[in-house]
């Protein structure tokens, strides 16, 4: 193994065994692993050229576009840390800083008002819907989702924090501030908000199983998702990921209910991120299956 500077290693130093053949990348990174300590598996980046993608760790060497001597360069991908890891720091922390507000504990709003409790019915049930989205985050992380990479870079989690914990703060202090004063159209505004949030959540949620059945308990496999029985699933027909979509109706339902400016912006910021993240995997799912419908969308039906 030689370096090549510091991101990119050649395979051909003769102080490795030979690899075989039909060895595949992930026994390669553990053989890698063995003489470099430092740069255990998930952290490695195998590449066929520098500039190239990475390759998969199911890929068999003698499958690879290569000759009978193959020249593979390492990119050390950092630090790294796992997806579940990382989810239940992002939203952990959300739930129980909007809680500490809700509450009113000390030195928030002034001591006249701790551990005081709102007279408005739109902020109890705000914290109802807030607190019952991240528990049923949390909740999909341990039981639901079944990821395709095991790890992402330590430094994500920071952002990711920043960006959850920020906005949760900056939302739940205003929402459950003493001077908060309820929407303009009373109670039929937060009963429409509390529908859409509802139908929302119910519908993210039902993606989310789908998505898991198409995937068996630790197998990487892809396939294109379809609709099921279940008509909150239906949305497939229209979009390649819905539970993008819901998502976003979700907040656009919190922030009708509340009518809260850093809702707003929350919602928002999430929206374009996640248009990002759909049109990424809908070009994902265009380019890997040749028969993918045509008729959908990443994130807005006959839109976007």
């Amino acid at each position: 193994m030689q370096r090549l500077g510091r991101s990119c290693v050649s395979w051909t130093s003769p102080r490795f065994p030979q690899v075989e053949p039909h060895a595949t990348i992930a026994e390669i990174k553990n053989l890698f692993t063995k003489s470099h300590p430092q740069w255990y598996p998930a952290r490695q980046s195998l590449r066929l050229d520098p500039k190239g993608k990475s390759l998969k760790d199911e890929d068999v060497l003698q499958k690879l576009p290569v000759g009978t001597t193959a020249t593979l360069y390492f990119r050390d991908l950092g630090a790294q840390i796992s997806w579940v890891t990382v989810f239940l720091t992002e939203y952990t922390g959300p739930l129980f800083i909007y809680l500490l507000f809700y509450f009113r504990v000390p030195f928030i709003y002034g001591h006249k008002y701790d551990f005081t409790s709102s007279r408005h019915t739109v902020v109890h049930l705000a914290c109802i819907c807030h607190s019952f989205h991240y528990v049923k985050r949390l909740l999909e992380t341990l039981f639901v989702h079944r990821f395709s990479h095991g790890t992402m870079p330590l430094r994500n989690i920071f952002k990711n924090c920043t960006y959850y914990w920020g906005f949760a703060a900056w939302m739940a202090y205003y929402i459950n501030h003493p001077l908060y004063t309820p929407p303009t159209y009373g109670a039929q505004q937060v009963k429409l908000a509390l529908a859409i949030f509802v139908i929302c959540q119910l519908g993210n949620f039902s993606i989310h199983m789908a998505l898991r059945d198409l995937r068996p308990a630790g197998s990487k496999t892809r396939k294109i998702p379809y609709p099921t029985k279940n008509p909150f699933t239906w949305l497939f027909l229209l979009v390649s990921c819905p539970n993008y979509t819901y998502e976003m109706g979700s907040w656009i339902g919190f922030a009708i209910m509340t009518q809260c400016l850093p809702v707003a912006l929350f919602s928002l910021a999430g929206f374009i991120q996640m248009t990002i993240w759909a049109k990424g995997k809908h070009r994902s799912y265009l380019k890997e299956f040749r028969d993918y419908p045509p008729l959908r969308m990443p994130i807005i039906p006959f839109l976007l």
